[in-house]
């Protein structure tokens, strides 16, 4: 019985570090895109917005942008990203960084520091529940 006390910890401490490993990637190719220097002129070729939630949830809605650019070895490279600005309409042109290589990674966002902002304030929560994880087990075993 005393395991489930075990259990549920280890399992909420995974997920939250899986969750962080997700960020801290995803920051990484950015960063990767920013830091390269390549740029290029992308075409925005649709822009829509997906719902999500609904029923006795709040609606969270998000657009997305659909870009396409000639990388510089020539290939033509289409992205999708979510939370662009709302002034880029289909058909404008926008400058976008991307990184070179098999796996071209790119972004048109304005900015360089969100993407390593939001993954320091995942990590800092992400370090919060597991002590709070940790600092359950010790309190479950000292006591038993």
């Amino acid at each position: 019985m005393n395991a489930i006390f075990y259990v549920v910890p280890v399992l909420i401490m995974a997920v939250a570090l899986f969750g962080a490993y997700l960020v801290v990637r995803r920051w990484l190719r950015m960063r990767r895109a920013w830091r390269s220097g390549l740029t290029a002129e992308a075409r925005c070729l649709r822009v829509y917005a997906t719902a999500h939630g609904g029923g006795d949830t709040r609606v969270r809605t998000s657009l997305r942008h659909v870009y396409e650019f000639r990388a510089r070895d020539g290939r033509v490279v289409r992205f999708e990203e979510e939370g662009g600005p709302g002034t880029v309409l289909e058909g404008d042109i926008v400058t976008v960084h991307y990184s070179d290589g098999p796996d071209v990674v790119a972004t048109a966002r304005p900015g360089r520091g969100g993407y390593g902002c939001s993954a320091c304030a995942v990590l800092a929560c992400v370090g919060m529940v597991v002590l709070v994880c940790l600092v359950f087990m010790i309190t479950v075993t000292t006591m038993s």
